[in-house]
Protein backbone atom coordinates (compact mmCIF):
# COMPACT_ATOMS: atom_id res chain seq x y z
CA UNK A 1 0.00 0.00 0.00
CA UNK A 2 1.60 3.32 -0.71
CA UNK A 3 0.82 4.60 2.72
CA UNK A 4 3.10 2.01 4.35
CA UNK A 5 5.62 2.64 2.02
CA UNK A 6 5.28 6.02 2.81
CA UNK A 7 5.52 5.11 6.33
CA UNK A 8 8.74 3.29 5.68
CA UNK A 9 10.15 5.88 3.75
CA UNK A 10 9.43 8.21 6.94
CA UNK A 11 11.99 5.90 8.47
CA UNK A 12 14.49 6.28 5.84
CA UNK A 13 13.95 10.12 6.43
CA UNK A 14 14.75 9.51 9.94
CA UNK A 15 17.66 8.40 9.47
CA UNK A 16 19.19 11.20 7.18
CA UNK A 17 17.94 13.51 9.73
CA UNK A 18 20.21 12.02 12.44
CA UNK A 19 23.13 11.22 9.73
CA UNK A 20 23.20 14.50 8.71
CA UNK A 21 22.25 16.42 11.90
CA UNK A 22 26.34 14.94 12.50
CA UNK A 23 28.18 15.97 9.79
CA UNK A 24 25.90 19.38 8.99
CA UNK A 25 27.00 21.65 12.75
CA UNK A 26 23.66 23.35 11.25
CA UNK A 27 21.88 25.78 12.55
CA UNK A 28 18.57 24.24 14.86
CA UNK A 29 15.83 26.23 15.91
CA UNK A 30 12.90 24.04 18.14
CA UNK A 31 10.22 26.33 17.62
CA UNK A 32 9.70 26.08 13.99
CA UNK A 33 6.79 27.72 11.48
CA UNK A 34 6.47 25.21 8.20
CA UNK A 35 4.26 25.93 5.69
CA UNK A 36 2.06 22.98 4.12
CA UNK A 37 0.62 23.80 0.50
CA UNK A 38 -1.42 21.52 -1.21
CA UNK A 39 0.57 18.47 -0.19
CA UNK A 40 -0.96 15.23 -0.55
CA UNK A 41 1.77 13.14 1.05
CA UNK A 42 0.49 10.73 3.33
CA UNK A 43 2.81 10.70 5.96
CA UNK A 44 5.03 14.01 6.69
CA UNK A 45 7.43 14.33 8.58
CA UNK A 46 8.26 17.51 10.60
CA UNK A 47 10.73 17.26 14.15
CA UNK A 48 12.36 15.21 15.99
CA UNK A 49 13.65 15.25 19.61
CA UNK A 50 15.28 14.25 22.71
CA UNK A 51 12.99 14.39 25.60
CA UNK A 52 13.34 13.77 29.35
CA UNK A 53 10.48 12.89 31.45
CA UNK A 54 8.70 15.88 31.80
CA UNK A 55 9.19 17.55 28.48
CA UNK A 56 6.80 19.66 26.56
CA UNK A 57 5.82 18.71 22.49
CA UNK A 58 3.43 21.24 21.60
CA UNK A 59 2.21 21.19 17.39
CA UNK A 60 -0.71 24.37 16.16
CA UNK A 61 -1.79 24.83 12.95
CA UNK A 62 -3.34 27.63 11.21
CA UNK A 63 -5.30 28.03 7.60
CA UNK A 64 -6.28 24.16 7.58
CA UNK A 65 -8.44 23.01 4.58
CA UNK A 66 -8.56 20.19 2.26
CA UNK A 67 -9.49 19.39 -1.07
CA UNK A 68 -10.20 16.32 -2.88
CA UNK A 69 -8.38 16.92 -6.40
CA UNK A 70 -10.44 15.96 -9.90
CA UNK A 71 -10.42 12.91 -10.73
CA UNK A 72 -10.29 11.24 -7.31
CA UNK A 73 -12.18 7.91 -6.72
CA UNK A 74 -12.46 9.30 -2.78
CA UNK A 75 -16.52 10.45 -2.13
CA UNK A 76 -16.17 12.03 1.17
CA UNK A 77 -12.79 12.73 3.45
CA UNK A 78 -12.95 11.65 6.82
CA UNK A 79 -11.45 13.77 8.94
CA UNK A 80 -10.86 10.95 11.65
CA UNK A 81 -8.36 9.54 9.33
CA UNK A 82 -6.11 13.49 9.09
CA UNK A 83 -3.65 14.39 12.15
CA UNK A 84 -1.07 15.06 13.85
CA UNK A 85 0.76 12.25 16.58
CA UNK A 86 3.80 12.06 18.61
CA UNK A 87 5.76 8.92 18.42
CA UNK A 88 9.05 7.29 20.41
CA UNK A 89 11.59 6.63 17.60
CA UNK A 90 12.60 3.41 19.80
CA UNK A 91 8.91 2.30 19.07
CA UNK A 92 9.27 2.51 14.86
CA UNK A 93 9.85 -0.82 14.33
CA UNK A 94 6.65 -1.60 15.74
CA UNK A 95 4.80 0.42 13.85
CA UNK A 96 6.22 -0.79 10.81
CA UNK A 97 5.49 -4.46 12.02
CA UNK A 98 2.12 -3.50 12.33
CA UNK A 99 2.04 -1.62 8.57
CA UNK A 100 3.46 -5.44 7.10
CA UNK A 101 0.78 -7.21 9.09
CA UNK A 102 -2.37 -5.43 7.48
CA UNK A 103 -0.61 -5.92 4.16
CA UNK A 104 -0.12 -9.15 4.34
CA UNK A 105 -3.93 -9.53 5.32
CA UNK A 106 -5.09 -7.56 3.01
CA UNK A 107 -6.34 -5.00 5.67
CA UNK A 108 -5.61 -1.12 5.63
CA UNK A 109 -3.36 0.42 8.07
CA UNK A 110 -3.30 4.23 9.68
CA UNK A 111 -0.81 5.25 11.72
CA UNK A 112 -2.92 7.09 13.31
CA UNK A 113 -4.92 4.10 15.13
CA UNK A 114 -2.04 2.43 16.51
CA UNK A 115 -1.75 2.12 20.04
CA UNK A 116 2.17 2.73 19.63
CA UNK A 117 1.83 6.48 18.68
CA UNK A 118 0.33 9.62 21.04
CA UNK A 119 -2.14 11.83 19.08
CA UNK A 120 -1.67 15.37 19.52
CA UNK A 121 -5.19 16.27 17.30
CA UNK A 122 -7.05 15.01 14.76
CA UNK A 123 -8.52 17.27 11.83
CA UNK A 124 -11.77 16.73 13.48
CA UNK A 125 -11.28 18.58 15.91
CA UNK A 126 -10.26 21.68 13.85
CA UNK A 127 -12.14 24.76 14.89
CA UNK A 128 -14.64 26.64 12.11
CA UNK A 129 -12.07 29.21 11.72
CA UNK A 130 -9.14 26.47 10.56
CA UNK A 131 -6.64 26.49 13.18
CA UNK A 132 -5.89 23.17 15.14
CA UNK A 133 -3.64 22.57 18.41
CA UNK A 134 -2.17 19.59 20.17
CA UNK A 135 0.20 19.41 23.26
CA UNK A 136 1.41 16.49 24.95
CA UNK A 137 3.94 15.98 28.26
CA UNK A 138 6.73 13.31 27.84
CA UNK A 139 6.43 10.75 30.74
CA UNK A 140 9.59 8.54 29.62
CA UNK A 141 13.05 9.76 28.40
CA UNK A 142 13.15 9.13 24.71
CA UNK A 143 14.04 10.61 20.90
CA UNK A 144 10.70 11.25 19.83
CA UNK A 145 9.07 12.25 16.43
CA UNK A 146 6.16 14.43 15.48
CA UNK A 147 4.57 13.58 12.12
CA UNK A 148 1.24 14.21 10.21
CA UNK A 149 -0.51 11.54 8.49
CA UNK A 150 -3.27 11.57 5.96
CA UNK A 151 -4.64 8.30 5.74
CA UNK A 152 -7.18 9.29 2.46
CA UNK A 153 -4.86 8.73 -0.73
CA UNK A 154 -5.15 11.95 -3.04
CA UNK A 155 -6.54 14.51 -0.02
CA UNK A 156 -4.25 17.98 -0.46
CA UNK A 157 -3.80 19.59 2.68
CA UNK A 158 -2.82 23.28 3.02
CA UNK A 159 -1.81 24.63 6.65
CA UNK A 160 1.20 26.76 8.24
CA UNK A 161 2.11 23.99 11.20
CA UNK A 162 4.13 25.58 14.54
CA UNK A 163 6.10 22.94 16.24
CA UNK A 164 7.54 23.75 19.84
CA UNK A 165 9.52 21.18 21.74
CA UNK A 166 11.79 21.69 25.02
CA UNK A 167 11.98 20.00 28.16
CA UNK A 168 12.20 21.90 31.73
CA UNK A 169 14.96 22.60 33.89
CA UNK A 170 15.12 21.77 38.04
CA UNK A 171 13.97 25.87 37.89
CA UNK A 172 11.37 25.45 35.54
CA UNK A 173 12.81 27.37 32.81
CA UNK A 174 12.16 25.76 29.41
CA UNK A 175 15.31 24.23 27.32
CA UNK A 176 14.62 23.97 23.73
CA UNK A 177 17.91 21.82 22.70
CA UNK A 178 17.36 18.21 22.91
CA UNK A 179 18.88 16.40 25.53
CA UNK A 180 21.78 14.73 23.43
CA UNK A 181 22.52 18.25 22.33
CA UNK A 182 22.48 20.30 25.41
CA UNK A 183 26.33 20.42 25.71
CA UNK A 184 26.66 22.08 22.26
CA UNK A 185 27.40 25.79 22.45
CA UNK A 186 29.87 24.89 24.96
CA UNK A 187 31.44 22.69 22.80
CA UNK A 188 31.47 25.60 19.99
CA UNK A 189 32.48 27.77 22.24
CA UNK A 190 35.83 26.09 23.03
CA UNK A 191 36.88 25.36 19.52
CA UNK A 192 36.12 28.60 18.69
CA UNK A 193 38.74 29.68 21.37
CA UNK A 194 41.08 26.99 20.08
CA UNK A 195 40.86 28.30 16.56
CA UNK A 196 41.29 32.00 17.40
CA UNK A 197 44.61 31.00 20.06
CA UNK A 198 45.50 29.15 16.84
CA UNK A 199 45.06 31.95 14.19
CA UNK A 200 47.02 34.91 16.62
CA UNK A 201 49.87 31.90 16.51
CA UNK A 202 49.94 31.29 12.66
CA UNK A 203 49.76 35.38 12.70
CA UNK A 204 52.94 35.65 14.47
CA UNK A 205 54.56 32.55 12.86
CA UNK A 206 54.66 34.80 9.84
CA UNK A 207 55.61 38.16 11.08
CA UNK A 208 58.11 36.64 12.38
CA UNK A 209 59.11 34.48 9.29
CA UNK A 210 57.82 37.37 6.82
CA UNK A 211 60.70 36.96 4.70
CA UNK A 212 59.85 33.51 3.64
CA UNK A 213 56.46 34.13 3.87
CA UNK A 214 53.81 33.24 1.14
CA UNK A 215 50.74 34.06 -0.36
CA UNK A 216 49.47 30.68 0.35
CA UNK A 217 50.03 31.50 4.13
CA UNK A 218 47.63 34.45 3.87
CA UNK A 219 45.00 32.10 2.51
CA UNK A 220 45.75 29.76 5.22
CA UNK A 221 45.13 32.58 7.52
CA UNK A 222 42.11 33.66 6.12
CA UNK A 223 40.93 30.15 6.33
CA UNK A 224 41.38 29.80 10.48
CA UNK A 225 39.60 33.01 10.80
CA UNK A 226 36.38 32.22 9.14
CA UNK A 227 37.04 28.61 10.43
CA UNK A 228 36.66 30.26 14.01
CA UNK A 229 34.50 32.90 13.37
CA UNK A 230 32.04 29.72 11.87
CA UNK A 231 32.31 28.40 15.16
CA UNK A 232 31.60 31.54 17.57
CA UNK A 233 28.62 32.18 15.52
CA UNK A 234 27.70 28.19 16.41
CA UNK A 235 28.17 28.69 20.19
CA UNK A 236 26.12 32.16 20.10
CA UNK A 237 23.63 30.67 17.91
CA UNK A 238 23.12 27.55 19.78
CA UNK A 239 22.85 29.11 23.49
CA UNK A 240 19.96 31.52 21.75
CA UNK A 241 18.38 28.38 20.28
CA UNK A 242 18.53 26.75 24.21
CA UNK A 243 17.32 29.40 25.91
CA UNK A 244 14.79 30.84 23.31
CA UNK A 245 14.02 28.31 20.79
CA UNK A 246 15.57 30.58 17.57
CA UNK A 247 18.53 31.62 16.70
CA UNK A 248 17.87 35.27 16.50
CA UNK A 249 19.56 35.86 13.55
CA UNK A 250 22.84 33.60 14.53
CA UNK A 251 21.96 31.55 11.75
CA UNK A 252 22.60 33.61 9.47
CA UNK A 253 26.17 35.21 10.37
CA UNK A 254 26.66 31.17 10.82
CA UNK A 255 25.76 30.02 7.20
CA UNK A 256 27.61 33.19 5.92
CA UNK A 257 31.07 32.47 7.51
CA UNK A 258 30.53 28.76 6.86
CA UNK A 259 30.38 29.67 3.12
CA UNK A 260 33.77 31.22 2.70
CA UNK A 261 35.50 28.64 5.32
CA UNK A 262 34.17 25.87 2.87
CA UNK A 263 35.09 27.64 -0.09
CA UNK A 264 39.01 28.66 2.22
CA UNK A 265 38.93 25.24 2.80
CA UNK A 266 39.02 22.93 -0.44
CA UNK A 267 41.01 26.13 -2.09
CA UNK A 268 44.10 25.54 0.43
CA UNK A 269 43.77 22.16 -0.19
CA UNK A 270 44.04 22.42 -3.89
CA UNK A 271 46.49 25.28 -3.95
CA UNK A 272 48.86 23.36 -1.78
CA UNK A 273 48.81 20.29 -3.56
CA UNK A 274 49.45 22.26 -6.63
CA UNK A 275 52.47 23.39 -4.75
CA UNK A 276 51.65 27.23 -5.39
CA UNK A 277 53.92 29.64 -3.63
CA UNK A 278 56.20 27.07 -2.75
CA UNK A 279 57.24 25.48 -6.30
CA UNK A 280 55.63 27.58 -8.15
CA UNK A 281 54.15 31.26 -8.34
CA UNK A 282 51.51 30.18 -11.14
CA UNK A 283 49.32 27.48 -11.58
CA UNK A 284 48.95 25.21 -15.14
CA UNK A 285 45.75 25.50 -16.44
CA UNK A 286 44.08 21.99 -15.44
CA UNK A 287 44.95 23.09 -11.88
CA UNK A 288 42.93 26.35 -12.79
CA UNK A 289 40.38 24.03 -14.17
CA UNK A 290 39.94 22.23 -10.35
CA UNK A 291 39.43 25.21 -8.73
CA UNK A 292 36.94 26.53 -11.46
CA UNK A 293 34.70 23.29 -10.47
CA UNK A 294 35.07 23.24 -6.62
CA UNK A 295 34.61 26.91 -5.56
CA UNK A 296 31.01 27.19 -7.67
CA UNK A 297 30.16 23.41 -6.48
CA UNK A 298 30.92 24.66 -2.91
CA UNK A 299 28.11 27.47 -3.40
CA UNK A 300 25.99 25.20 -4.69
CA UNK A 301 26.89 22.90 -1.26
CA UNK A 302 26.43 25.84 0.85
CA UNK A 303 23.14 26.55 -0.66
CA UNK A 304 21.80 23.02 0.16
CA UNK A 305 23.21 23.28 3.74
CA UNK A 306 20.92 26.44 4.45
CA UNK A 307 18.00 24.96 2.94
CA UNK A 308 18.28 22.10 4.05
CA UNK A 309 18.57 23.20 8.09
CA UNK A 310 16.47 26.01 7.55
CA UNK A 311 13.15 24.26 5.95
CA UNK A 312 13.28 20.92 7.64
CA UNK A 313 12.36 17.25 6.48
CA UNK A 314 8.57 18.44 6.28
CA UNK A 315 9.54 20.58 3.35
CA UNK A 316 8.89 18.52 -0.26
CA UNK A 317 12.34 19.11 -1.76
CA UNK A 318 14.87 18.23 1.93
CA UNK A 319 15.46 14.93 0.35
CA UNK A 320 16.22 16.65 -2.79
CA UNK A 321 18.72 19.01 -1.39
CA UNK A 322 19.93 16.19 1.21
CA UNK A 323 20.72 14.50 -2.48
CA UNK A 324 22.14 17.47 -4.14
CA UNK A 325 24.81 18.17 -0.97
CA UNK A 326 25.73 14.44 -0.80
CA UNK A 327 26.67 14.54 -4.33
CA UNK A 328 28.55 17.94 -4.31
CA UNK A 329 30.31 17.33 -1.49
CA UNK A 330 31.66 13.67 -2.65
CA UNK A 331 32.41 15.84 -6.17
CA UNK A 332 34.30 18.40 -3.95
CA UNK A 333 36.34 15.44 -1.93
CA UNK A 334 37.38 13.66 -5.41
CA UNK A 335 38.48 16.68 -7.01
CA UNK A 336 41.15 18.13 -4.61
CA UNK A 337 43.06 14.53 -4.90
CA UNK A 338 44.02 15.35 -8.56
CA UNK A 339 46.41 18.52 -7.80
CA UNK A 340 48.21 16.36 -5.00
CA UNK A 341 48.70 12.86 -7.46
CA UNK A 342 49.96 15.88 -10.26
CA UNK A 343 52.38 17.13 -7.69
CA UNK A 344 53.52 13.49 -6.93
CA UNK A 345 54.02 12.17 -10.48
CA UNK A 346 55.65 15.55 -11.37
CA UNK A 347 58.31 15.20 -8.16
CA UNK A 348 58.92 11.71 -9.70
CA UNK A 349 59.92 12.45 -12.82
CA UNK A 350 62.04 15.66 -12.00
CA UNK A 351 63.89 13.05 -9.93
CA UNK A 352 65.31 11.64 -12.74
CA UNK A 353 66.02 14.81 -14.73
CA UNK A 354 67.26 17.61 -11.99
CA UNK A 355 69.72 15.73 -9.79
CA UNK A 356 68.52 17.09 -6.51
CA UNK A 357 67.38 13.77 -5.16
CA UNK A 358 67.62 14.89 -1.49
CA UNK A 359 65.13 17.52 -2.10
CA UNK A 360 62.69 15.54 -4.46
CA UNK A 361 62.37 12.70 -1.60
CA UNK A 362 61.28 15.28 1.50
CA UNK A 363 58.82 17.07 -1.15
CA UNK A 364 57.83 13.46 -2.46
CA UNK A 365 57.11 12.47 1.29
CA UNK A 366 55.59 15.48 2.23
CA UNK A 367 53.04 15.09 -0.76
CA UNK A 368 52.50 11.31 0.33
CA UNK A 369 51.79 12.06 3.79
CA UNK A 370 49.69 14.90 2.84
CA UNK A 371 47.82 12.89 0.60
CA UNK A 372 47.10 10.28 3.24
CA UNK A 373 45.80 13.05 5.83
CA UNK A 374 43.61 14.31 3.16
CA UNK A 375 41.70 10.87 2.52
CA UNK A 376 41.87 10.29 6.38
CA UNK A 377 40.21 13.73 7.41
CA UNK A 378 37.59 14.17 4.66
CA UNK A 379 36.51 9.60 5.26
CA UNK A 380 36.41 10.11 8.86
CA UNK A 381 34.41 13.85 8.62
CA UNK A 382 32.36 12.30 5.99
CA UNK A 383 31.47 9.17 6.10
CA UNK A 384 32.95 7.42 9.84
CA UNK A 385 31.11 9.90 11.66
CA UNK A 386 27.63 9.67 10.52
CA UNK A 387 27.69 6.23 10.55
CA UNK A 388 28.64 6.26 14.34
CA UNK A 389 26.03 9.41 14.43
CA UNK A 390 23.32 6.55 13.26
CA UNK A 391 24.26 3.84 15.86
CA UNK A 392 24.61 6.89 18.36
CA UNK A 393 22.27 7.00 21.41
CA UNK A 394 20.47 9.82 20.68
CA UNK A 395 21.98 11.15 24.85
CA UNK A 396 25.60 11.29 23.27
CA UNK A 397 24.85 12.92 19.62
CA UNK A 398 27.29 15.86 20.94
CA UNK A 399 29.94 13.24 20.62
CA UNK A 400 29.94 13.52 17.27
CA UNK A 401 30.31 17.23 17.07
CA UNK A 402 33.28 16.61 19.31
CA UNK A 403 34.91 14.39 17.57
CA UNK A 404 34.37 16.01 13.90
CA UNK A 405 35.66 19.26 15.56
CA UNK A 406 38.77 17.68 16.99
CA UNK A 407 39.54 15.75 13.28
CA UNK A 408 39.31 19.14 11.67
CA UNK A 409 41.84 20.55 14.40
CA UNK A 410 44.12 17.44 14.16
CA UNK A 411 43.88 17.95 10.10
CA UNK A 412 44.72 22.10 10.27
CA UNK A 413 47.48 21.30 13.28
CA UNK A 414 48.88 19.10 10.51
CA UNK A 415 49.24 21.10 7.33
CA UNK A 416 49.72 24.60 9.06
CA UNK A 417 52.81 22.56 10.69
CA UNK A 418 54.51 21.25 7.73
CA UNK A 419 53.90 24.18 5.12
CA UNK A 420 54.91 26.63 7.71
CA UNK A 421 57.31 29.86 6.67
CA UNK A 422 60.10 28.93 7.62
CA UNK A 423 63.65 28.89 6.68
CA UNK A 424 64.15 24.97 6.42
CA UNK A 425 60.45 23.90 5.06
CA UNK A 426 61.30 20.65 2.76
CA UNK A 427 59.24 22.57 0.01
CA UNK A 428 62.43 24.89 0.02
CA UNK A 429 65.17 23.53 1.67
CA UNK A 430 67.66 20.15 1.45
CA UNK A 431 71.48 20.21 2.93
CA UNK A 432 73.60 18.83 0.25
CA UNK A 433 75.27 15.99 2.18
CA UNK A 434 71.16 14.20 1.71
CA UNK A 435 71.41 13.99 -2.03
CA UNK A 436 73.58 10.91 -2.42
CA UNK A 437 71.70 8.61 0.60
CA UNK A 438 68.03 10.12 -1.53
CA UNK A 439 69.23 9.11 -5.10
CA UNK A 440 69.24 4.89 -4.30
CA UNK A 441 65.68 5.86 -2.26
CA UNK A 442 64.02 7.83 -5.31
CA UNK A 443 64.72 4.98 -7.81
CA UNK A 444 63.09 2.80 -5.26
CA UNK A 445 60.24 5.29 -5.66
CA UNK A 446 59.44 5.76 -9.20
CA UNK A 447 58.91 2.03 -9.77
CA UNK A 448 55.21 2.74 -7.77
CA UNK A 449 52.06 4.63 -9.47
CA UNK A 450 49.57 6.29 -7.08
Amino acid sequence: MQLDRLFMAASVVLAVVVSLAAVLPIARAEIKTTPIVSDSRSVILFEEFGFRRGGHATVSATGISWRVPEGSQLQAVDRTLMGFFLISNSLFYKINNESDYAEATGGAFCPLTSKYVQRLFLFKEVAPDGTGRGSLTIDSDDQYTVLFSSCQEGVEVTMEVRTEMYNLRRSGAREYLPVGLLPLPWIFAAAAAVHFAFLGTWVLVCVKHRRTAERIHAVMGALLLFKALKLACAAEDQWYVESTGTAHGWDVAFYVFGFFKGILLFTVIVLIGTGWSFLKPYLQEREKNVLMIIIPLQVIENIASAVIGETGPAGRDWLAWNQIFLLVDVICCCAVFFPIIWSIRNLREASKTDGKAARNLQKLTLFKQFYLVVVCYLYFTRIAASAVAAVLSYKYQWAVNVSIETASLAFYVFVFYNFQPVEKNPYLYVGDDEEEAAGGQLEMESTFEI
